[in-house]
């Protein structure tokens, strides 16, 4: 925004009151504007009228008011009314002097096209199957639904005005659900249908992240999956090279639920080990088989620092962002290959790399292995500041096979929420391509929640939210969430408070270890290899490592501010740089 110097402001100011008045009762102070927010955004549709008298106090009659829009005088009085002619977003300055001094405040204001509801509702292809007896809340995304109307129906009656509805199936068979928002500019509606169904018609499901895993001689791996539907009264049993194995309840240090199905399994010696699942229960037996690579012992492929090596990444490996308002925003990646590229060169310009809402991430490698000397060891760039962080969570990996590869077994840096009754591990969001440019990402998780990445017309106007180098119209990202500390202080004015260690891009009071940051610019924050954890929430016992991944810890929106996304603009070996 333009803004006139004080000095003519002052003299047009005095000017315009002048000419427009006589003053009767001087201010013996300076006048003060008071908002409802720092920062206030209002929100109208074209041609709608906004009447805006701001509260200031200390006016007097000798005061003077001004109202401008990109340097352009457009009002002298107390009440101004704005109305926007076309969809945009307008900066206006309101400005007050009297004899004792001045003050100004600016406020944004957001055309709106239409303010038509968009309802985001993901609905399984073959709509939802339930048991007989339970439960099926749903609870759709609609845009403008301060707004809106609503309406359910089953089999065409009515049931309920609510946005939320409780399905409950009392009886066997196929309803026909609908969903329909609407007001005075539209209308959206969704329609599937629910399977009310007994045990034998469920189908069993259970996914896994992975199938292959590589682990050095003397640890263990943790098989399991993220995800188990309708497995009943179901019995696990293991065999590993064809000979059965018991699974014994795996006995875990934080809070939350662990898998119904894990096998810990810790292999003997070096070699090959094929692991088989098998899950039967009355209705159906269901087989899943991985594959173990056990490795040479701890130090095998440790790469000793030198005076040559480089304290920054020196390759990134994976750029996988969930959806976010930075995503394909000014730059083009096809492919992951592409992807990785740009968060590299964007990280080495000391530029961020957004990587988008949970479960959103970035790996990166060295040109020599990060000892743990039990101090702080790795430092990870970011840009949090007072009411504004946006947790990351740090994984740490050795080399373990010696492939150069990032693909042997990842543990966790603990932090200050590890063991919170609230957080989660194995939580697993799937985000979903939208239909057509500008729309929200939709997204469902592995607990029954859904909801949304929103679309931000007045901020990001790329076509998409939804990663362009993803080829498929669906992608899982899982890992450990947080809960979220998002508050909402006033309408307009959002807070993102920070933890108190452990999450990179975030205001720690602890392990940023310098006060380096109060307008949102570069910042770092410190992590010690010690505090590396395996599945069950052990030390790790890690002597080094030689890959980093930061994955967004959190599945969070704050109003206009849009969703919560970890920014990345370096990570390095801090023993290099102690």
């Amino acid at each position: 925004m333009k803004r006139l110097a004080t000095a003519a402001a002052l003299a047009l100011l005095c000017a315009a009151a002048s000419c427009t008045k006589i003053p009767e009762r001087y201010s013996p102070e300076p006048p003060r504007i008071i908002l409802e927010s720092d920062e206030p955004i209002y929100r109208i549709k074209v041609n709608e009228p906004l009447k805006l008298t701001p509260t200031v106090e200390n006016a007097g009659d000798d005061a003077a008011y001004r109202w401008s829009i990109e340097g352009e005088v457009v009002g002298y009085e107390p009440t101004f009314t704005y109305v926007g002619t076309e969809a945009g977003s307008v900066y206006l300055l309101f400005e007050v002097i009297n004899d004792s001094g001045q003050d100004e405040a600016e406020m944004r204001i957001d055309v709106m096209p239409y303010r038509f509801p968009a309802i985001t509702l993901i609905v399984p292809a073959n709509g939802y199957s339930l048991l007989r007896g339970e439960e099926l809340t749903f609870s759709p995304e609609v845009d403008n639904a301060e707004v809106s109307a609503f309406e359910w129906k089953v089999n065409g009656t009515t049931v309920s005005a609510t946005q939320e509805y409780t399905f409950r199936g009392e009886e066997t068979g196929e309803y026909a659900l609908s969903f329909t928002a609407s007001n005075e500019d539209g209308t959206d509606s969704v329609t599937f249908t629910v399977r009310v169904c007994t045990e034998e018609q469920m189908a069993f499901d259970w996914r896994f992240e992975q199938t292959a895993y590589n682990v050095s001689v003397g640890r263990t791996v943790f098989i399991r999956p993220y995800y188990t539907e309708n497995a009943f009264d179901a019995v696990y049993t293991w065999k590993v090279n064809g000979e059965p194995v018991e699974a014994p309840a795996v006995e875990t240090v934080y809070a939350g639920p662990a898998p119904a199905c894990i096998l810990a399994f810790t292999p003997p010696s070096e070699g090959t080990y094929e692991v088989e699942a098998v899950m039967t229960n009355s209705y159906v037996e269901r087989t899943q088989l991985f594959t173990v690579h056990c490795c040479p012992a701890e130090g095998t492929y440790r790469r000793t620092p030198s005076a040559a090596s480089a304290a920054q990444w020196n390759k990134v490996y994976e750029f996988t962002a969930a959806p976010g308002q930075f995503v394909n925003e000014h730059y083009t990646a096809a492919d992951p290959e592409a992807a990785c590229a740009y968060a590299d060169s964007r990280m080495r310009e000391a530029a961020y790399v957004s990587l988008g809402a949970f479960g959103g991430c970035l790996v990166v490698g060295f040109d020599h292995s990060i000892e743990n000397d039990g101090g702080y060891n790795i430092r990870v760039d970011g840009n949090s500041f007072e009411g504004s962080s946006e947790p990351g969570i740090v994984w740490v990996m050795q080399d373990e096979n010696g492939n150069g590869l990032p693909d042997d077994t990842w543990y966790e840096l603990k932090g200050s929420e590890y063991g919170g009754a609230e957080t989660r591990l194995d939580y697993a969001v799937t985000y979903y391509r939208p239909d057509s440019p500008g729309q929200p990402v939709a997204w469902t998780d592995n607990e029954g929640g859904s909801g949304q990445v929103d679309y931000l017309p007045a901020f990001h106007t790329q076509d998409y939210y939804y990663p362009a180098w993803i080829t498929g119209d669906t992608y899982t990202l899982i890992g450990r969430k947080l809960k979220p500390r998002t508050e909402m202080i006033t309408e307009n004015y959002w807070v993102n408070h920070e933890y108190e260690w452990g999450y990179s891009d975030n205001f720690s009071p602890i392990d940023r270890l310098a006060d380096d940051n109060h307008n949102a610019s570069v910042n770092c924050n410190y992590f010690k290899i010690s505090n590396a954890v395996t599945y069950d929430g052990r030390p790790a016992d890690l002597k080094y490592i030689d890959f980093v991944k930061i994955q967004t810890g959190v599945q969070a929106k704050a109003g206009w501010l849009g969703e919560n996304s970890t920014e990345v603009f370096g990570i390095s070996d801090y023993n290099l740089l102690k």
